[in-house]
């Protein structure tokens, strides 16, 4: 299907109709909003054959992958839902007034929240159903109170447009505004734009490539009104093999990797591009046994020719660095349609620490071991990364100063910490932070996974000395 391309006016159109209905939806009570979310979750159920077939036909993940995405996608919509109804969207604290001067005296003080406005979502590629036009960010944001207006995502657009049509169907059966979510399509840079520079657009929200939310932050910092710009730009996931867990381990570790590395063929955000490990017999039956569980993978195509090319370029640029050894090379195919081969190299530690290209995410089936010698090594490695979504520590459970150490580092540069297990996989709960320091995010203090999430949308308003009619609102926007 040939992809739309919006025009100003269209995509004027849509946040426009967004923004007239911003302050009735603002002002709507828990349950109406979390009636919404329920409809929306219920509407992919009953809907689900059809739209997992159109999420394979154009994204060739499978409909395994594609219906544990769906149930995902509804667990979302469902688990904010029950946020709300719980009485975070409302969340207020209040201070009663003490007589007399400040500092010991104080007015009557209460900290409520109130909705940013209109969102501009931006879809991801990799996750057709749960991080797009129902996805958790559409979820949050209409939670908080903000219409949305989607920018889906070219690579999808059957899949797009018929979620679409579906959640337009919900919200006019539920009697609510059609502003409340719209959706522009464009292949090219400049429908995002338009919709970036919008001056009704009060928050974007993007999980994508680093060189296209980068170039859209610079959009929403150089607006006459600046507006927060929530990026989710790439991250690659540096995993810290110690001692203890390869002596033990080595070879049920290096396959579960193996499957972690080939996972929707490495096209996911928290999939495992390094691991850092002392160099040695157990790193070398670790690394034999992930190069054998990595060559008996099959992975299926990549989600656009793009992303192929892109997945090629980025091995090229790997394997050819100085000082970089191939462990599992790809086979030769210029196929842009044609499943990516699994890729393994290996480095020392300096190598690493000189070459930034060696700290590039590869978005797809592609891993860096970096031997070292010493702790200290390891501390520099992570340092060198500046900032990922994730760190995984094996080998962590008893405690010392080297453990202390390497710990600290990483909860210096990663969002999510994992003692165990792989990366991939997030939980959506209260205590996930899908987010790190740069590269890996723009706003490193906030989750785009998790029902924190719902407070990128929500700005913080102190009401001093209140009327009785606001207060009786008990955090509610007037």
């Amino acid at each position: 299907m040939q992809i739309q391309e919006y025009t100003a006016a269209q995509i004027l159109a849509a946040v426009t109709a967004a923004a007239n209905v911003s302050d009735d939806w603002a002002q709507s009570s828990a349950q109406t909003r979390a009636a919404l979310l329920r409809g929306l979750s219920d509407v992919l159920v009953a809907n689900r054959e059809e739209l997992v077939r159109l999420a394979d036909e154009e994204s060739s993940l499978g409909p395994a992958r594609l219906n544990g995405e769906l149930d995902r996608t509804t667990f979302q919509l469902g688990g904010f839902a029950i946020h709300i109804e719980a009485g975070h969207a409302f969340a207020l604290t209040d201070n009663e007034a003490i007589a007399g001067a400040p500092p010991i005296g104080r007015p009557h003080l209460t900290r409520v929240r109130v909705p940013l406005g209109p969102v501009a979502m931006f879809s991801a590629s990799n996750f057709p159903l749960a991080f797009s036009v129902l996805g958790g960010d559409t979820a949050s944001a209409l939670a908080a109170g903000c219409p949305v207006v989607v920018k889906a995502h070219p690579g999808h657009p059957k899949l797009s447009r018929r979620v679409f049509e579906l959640a337009c169907s919900v919200i006019t059966q539920q009697g609510l505004p059609a502003g409340l979510l719209g959706m522009v399509e464009g292949a090219g840079i400049d429908v995002g734009v338009e919709l970036v520079r919008n001056p009704d657009i009060a928050a974007v929200a993007f999980t994508g490539s680093f060189k296209g939310g980068t170039a859209l932050w610079a959009e929403a910092n150089s607006r006459s009104r600046p507006v927060p710009f929530y990026g989710e730009l790439g991250s690659i996931n540096p995993v810290v093999a110690l001692p203890a867990a390869l002596t033990a381990q080595a070879e049920e570790l290096a396959q579960a990797l193996a499957s972690s590395i080939e996972f929707g063929s490495g096209q996911i955000c928290t999939s495992p591009g390094l691991v850092v490990l002392f160099d040695g017999a157990d790193a070398d039956r670790f690394e034999n046994t992930l190069r054998e569980a990595l060559q008996g993978k099959k992975t299926h195509a990549m989600l656009t020719p793009g992303m192929k090319r892109n997945f090629d370029a980025g091995v090229a640029r790997l394997t050819g660095t100085p000082g970089v050894q191939t462990v599992l090379a790809a086979e030769s195919n210029n196929d842009v349609n044609a499943p990516p081969r699994p890729v393994l190299a290996r480095t020392c530690a300096q190598n690493f620490i000189a070459e930034h290209a060696l700290r590039e995410e590869i978005f797809g089936p592609a891993c860096l071991l970096v031997r070292v010698a010493s702790v200290d090594e390891i501390v520099d490695v992570l340092k060198a990364v500046g900032g990922s979504l994730t760190v995984t520590l094996w080998g962590a459970e008893s405690d010392s100063a080297d453990v202390r150490r390497i710990t600290r580092r990483a909860a210096q540069i990663a969002g999510r910490i994992l003692f165990g297990g792989v990366p991939t996989g997030v939980a959506v709960t209260g205590s996930q932070q899908h987010g790190g320091p740069w590269p890996a995010s723009t706003e490193p203090f906030t989750t785009s996974v998790g029902y924190a999430a719902m407070d990128r949308f929500l700005r913080p308003v102190a009401l001093q000395s209140a009327p009785a009619w606001l207060a009786e609102r008990a955090g509610r926007p007037c």
